[in-house]
């Protein structure tokens, strides 16, 4: 049985102003607000974290570890479910430490785990790096328990299959379901979840570069363990809005981060949920989604302390 760190359900709100902007009928644009997980700030990772916390305590593990981007979601919410459920917890963090922490990682030096600033890693050396602490932790007489980047394993994936559950007893005639794509977790759980790829588009927002392969894979390991069939379809993954890499500023982003703001009060991040909603926009502009026809439903996955980065801040203030 999972752990219960989430509160769910999550809402699922429609969002008829910016719908109208876009040509959706009211109704026809609708927030799954997985940023209101609850869990130090919020964020899609609480689901995941259930199921991988409660695999850590039945294997009586005394240490979560687990890595991330400076600015991860992820690395805060396992530092918080580590603080909740009274286990230790070590993070890697793929940059070097700053002179000033900011944003998500203020969060994680008050949530307290073992911060190993790694330096600028890519993402498979950021694994390894990973399976390396928890080793070192290991011979230390510790009882370590690795997560991989973002949740993104069969078990973590698992939590949103059955989200789906949950989005179509809110939703029942749910179209597609827009997400960013990080590690791939998430999106490979929906699409086990509804059994199709093509409920799903995914925006690749710079982080794996695997994603067209991994995805599929995780998707088709989480259908097995429900016992389901390997899900319909090709993957659907947008690949033209990370900008120039993972984290990097883009106008298409801002532009998404001030239209959902102004017309829905709902603030979404620059690094994964507003790149996210920039790739919906640009699928409706370009006909590829008929927002006449279609009901979407945008998945909120969280994000916020990002915003409150310097680097992040200062762009979207010297724009206005």
């Amino acid at each position: 049985m999972p752990m219960a760190l989430a509160h769910l359900p999550t809402p699922c709100d429609p969002m008829d102003r910016l719908g109208a902007a876009l040509g959706f009928p009211p109704g026809g644009l609708l927030v799954k607000r997985d940023d209101l997980t609850g869990l130090a700030g919020g964020g899609n990772k609480a689901r995941k974290l259930e199921h991988l916390c409660a695999e850590a305590i039945a294997q009586r593990c005394d240490t979560l570890v687990t890595g991330g981007g400076r600015q991860s979601n992820h690395v805060r919410m396992t530092a918080a479910a580590a603080r909740k459920l009274g286990l230790a917890c070590t993070v890697v963090l793929a940059s070097d430490a700053p002179d000033t922490p900011t944003g998500n990682v203020v969060l994680d030096e008050l949530l307290g785990p073992e911060i190993v600033w790694a330096g600028d890693l890519d993402y498979f050396p950021l694994e390894a790096r990973i399976a390396e602490e928890a080793s070192r932790l290991r011979e230390a007489g510790r009882q370590p328990y690795s997560i991989p980047i973002g949740g993104a394993s069969t078990l973590g994936a698992l939590a949103y299959a059955y989200a789906v559950d949950e989005l179509l007893a809110q939703a029942s005639d749910v179209d597609l379901v827009v997400v960013a794509d990080g590690s791939g977790g998430t999106h490979a759980g929906l699409v086990a979840g509804f059994g199709d790829h093509a409920k799903v588009l995914g925006v690749d927002v710079g982080t794996r570069p695997n994603l067209l392969d991994a995805v599929p894979e995780m998707a088709n390991a989480v259908a097995e363990r429900l016992g389901r069939p390997a899900p319909a379809g090709a993957i659907r993954l947008d690949v033209d809005h990370f900008g120039a890499g993972y984290g990097e500023p883009t106008d298409d982003c801002l532009e998404a981060l001030r239209l959902t703001a102004r017309l829905e009060g709902i603030i979404l991040d620059p690094v994964y949920t507003g790149k996210a909603m920039a790739a919906l926009i640009a699928a409706v502009r370009e006909h590829r989604i008929d927002s006449t026809a279609e009901r979407v439903v945008y998945l909120h996955t969280g994000g916020m302390p990002a915003l409150f980065s310097p680097r992040y801040s200062s762009w979207i203030h010297s724009v206005i």
